[in-house]
């Protein structure tokens, strides 16, 4: 009785052992999928974070934004570890502007701003990575001046749907935006003929001030 009692014992640890060799390959996916997204979720919190001190720093600035345009993002970038933003990072600044003519109000792009940062080497001249901003894509960044985009003026001055008609003749704002190429563990799932999409898509957060 005690021998086939034992033999019973053995026989169900064996078995439980089994079943424990079949689960734990999936119950190693899951605890890293879990690191994967509480990654990603730090990552956003992150970068939110940095576009509302970044539009809070260019509102607040008591210099004029061409003048400490790269400063301000520096100094946004500073606070973004862990997260590598000077190669896997960008931020623009946008100063828009409401204008009134035959009535008619209007938001009107004034001055853009990329990271690239000519004196410590930081940015787009490192990473070369550079979304287009969703607020107003330049086509037209100056040549010897760092970051800067040449922003037609006067009646030339490009337009953007940024809380038109909501601002005032001559009320200003500024806009932060931040990217972040965010890199998964897990990029892809493929089980046999199913597959799902890319994961970790590139962060994005806006901040208007």
């Amino acid at each position: 009785m005690r021998a086939s009692t034992h033999r019973s014992g053995v026989r169900q640890r064996g078995i439980a052992a089994v079943e424990f060799a079949l689960l734990l390959p999936i119950l190693v996916v899951l605890f890293f999928a879990l690191i994967d997204v509480a990654r990603a979720l730090q990552a956003n919190m992150i970068i939110i974070n940095l576009s509302r001190e970044g539009a809070n720093l260019a509102s607040r600035g008591k210099l004029q934004l061409s003048e400490n345009a790269q400063t301000i993002i520096g100094q946004v970038a500073a606070s973004a570890p862990p997260l590598d933003l000077n190669k896997l990072g960008m931020i623009y600044v946008t100063r828009i502007m409401g204008s009134t003519t035959n009535g008619v109000t209007k938001s009107i792009v004034l001055e853009q701003y990329r990271w690239d940062d000519s004196v410590n080497n930081r940015g787009f001249r490192v990473s070369g990575y550079a979304p287009a901003s969703k607020v107003w894509t330049c086509s037209n960044w100056a040549s010897g001046t760092a970051g800067t985009c040449s922003v037609p003026t006067g009646n030339n001055a490009p337009s953007v749907s940024m809380m038109s008609g909501q601002l005032i003749d001559g009320e200003v704002i500024y806009v932060v935006e931040v990217f972040y190429k965010f890199n998964m563990l897990f990029q892809t799932f493929s089980f046999g003929l199913f597959s799902t999409s890319t994961l970790g898509p590139d962060f994005y957060s806006m901040t208007v001030f």
